[in-house]
């Protein structure tokens, strides 16, 4: 009895054993399907989109283009040499004011008197053989009117009137070769003249030196046909312009008469007023022939005169106010973005047949429509994308004339939202704290 009783405790353990791992296998299986349920269902559960909102509403708006170039005076000259020589005399500096009229650079004239006395003694010279010619003229006059009077009565003969009148014709082209000989020297002479007047400059204008780039003792080059070196440069400071530079995709709005904001660097805190006078017609072009290549035009804008010294070179920042209206549906300006749609199109081919055209090829007759622009707004929680028309812009703000009505409530923010997250009817969370939040610390 004892022995029956020992054998079955062993198989009853065993017994025991199994049940408990089948029912670890069990439990182990329940929880994978748990958990893989659980993954499914989340997975099936759509993700909300975290946004910021604004109501549309109608503002002022004002286009701005934007420039940077440097402050000049409105009018200036260039004082260059027209003649190569010694500068002796600039009795001006830098800051020196000057009246029109007044000496500012004397170059050294001793290169041009032996040369126009050269010319004045080949004029004499000439002078002196004309008055030898007259006299041979005036003989050979009287030996022709002899001649002609012998030939007459029959007392000369022919070769003796013919030389007679070779003589005289010799005599007058040589008196007009003197002349023209004298008028050659006395053209020599005046251009001599006008290099010696060139050595003493005088201010064309009234104004300020702004530059001086020689000193005296140092050696100027100039010639007629090219500018010659630049001596100095007189400018009247109490009119002064900014010199802009302006994109060709933005030049085109530019009018003038346009108002303008100017901000120096040498001011930080001033803001000056100007306006547009002055808009060029030929664009300059840097790194040309390269990827880099940009087209810029100058735009020049009068400056209101102010109480403030400017000097020519400062660095300027302008804003031209080129487009206004008033009372317009306004959305922020990152609220608006595009979106590109790809269509196919059908060629036409023969009757009873058709066939849809591949519109990644070019040559096959692809139809690209060109990207929308389109804005999100928010309607029970629902994102719902709107194709909008927009018009002009500020720094913060862009006008939309048709798509939207004042007081939707559209999504601006976040950037990564507008342009990648959201498509149409996407469920979204407006979480406007943020707004608020980076609003104060703005002010503060």
């Amino acid at each position: 009895m004892a022995n029956s009783d020992a054998i079955e405790k062993p198989v009853n353990n065993k017994k025991a054993r199994k049940r408990r791992k089948r029912l670890f296998w069990i439990i182990g299986v329940v929880l994978l399907l748990i958990i893989i349920f659980s993954i499914i269902m989340s997975g099936k559960k759509e993700k909300l989109i975290e946004v910021q909102t604004e109501k549309i509403g109608k503002r002022n708006i004002t286009q701005i283009v934007t420039g940077t170039g440097k402050i000049q005076a409105e009018k200036k000259v260039d004082i260059s040499a027209e003649v190569s020589g010694e500068i002796i005399l600039l009795p001006f500096e830098e800051g020196d004011e000057v009246r029109k009229g007044q000496l500012v650079v004397r170059i050294r004239p001793d290169a041009y008197y032996p040369q126009m006395r050269q010319q004045e003694a080949g004029i004499r010279v000439q002078e002196s053989n004309l008055k030898a010619q007259e006299v041979n003229l005036r003989k050979n006059d009287l030996e022709l009117n002899r001649i002609k009077e012998l030939f007459s009565k029959g007392l000369a003969s022919q070769s003796e009137l013919d030389n007679a009148q070779a003589n005289y014709d010799a005599t007058l082209a040589s008196m007009n070769t003197i002349r023209a000989q004298i008028n050659q020297q006395r053209a020599g002479l005046s251009a001599v003249q006008y290099d010696l007047s060139k050595t003493t400059i005088a201010a064309p204008m009234s104004g300020t030196v702004t530059q001086l780039n020689n000193e005296v003792g140092e050696k100027v080059l100039g010639t007629m046909s090219n500018m010659g070196s630049n001596i100095l440069t007189i400018s009247d400071l109490s009119s002064m312009e900014a010199q802009v530079e302006i994109g060709e995709t933005d030049v085109t709005n530019v009018k003038i008469g346009d108002t303008a904001r100017i901000q120096i660097d040498a001011f930080p805190d001033k803001i000056f007023n100007g306006v547009v006078y002055e808009i060029a017609n030929t664009a300059t072009s840097k790194g040309t022939g390269t990827q880099e290549e940009v087209v810029n035009f100058i735009v020049k804008i009068r400056i209101d005169k102010e109480d403030y010294e400017l000097r020519p070179g400062m660095s300027c920042t302008v804003d031209i106010e080129v487009k206004y209206k008033e009372n317009v549906l306004a959305v922020p300006i990152q609220c608006v973005t595009t979106r590109d749609e790809d269509t196919t199109e059908i060629k036409k081919i023969p009757e009873g047949e058709q066939q849809v055209i591949d519109t990644k090829t070019e040559s096959r007759g692809i139809k690209k429509n060109k990207p929308k622009e389109i804005i999100f707004v928010v309607e029970n929680g629902v994102a719902k994308k709107k194709v909008v028309k927009t018009g002009i812009s500020d720094a913060t703000y862009i006008e939309i004339i048709e798509g939207v009505n004042e007081g939707e409530e559209v999504v601006k923010g976040s950037f990564k939202a507008i342009n990648k997250e959201l498509d149409d009817n996407s469920k979204v969370k407006v979480n406007d704290e943020k707004t608020k939040k980076q609003k104060s610390e703005d002010e503060e």
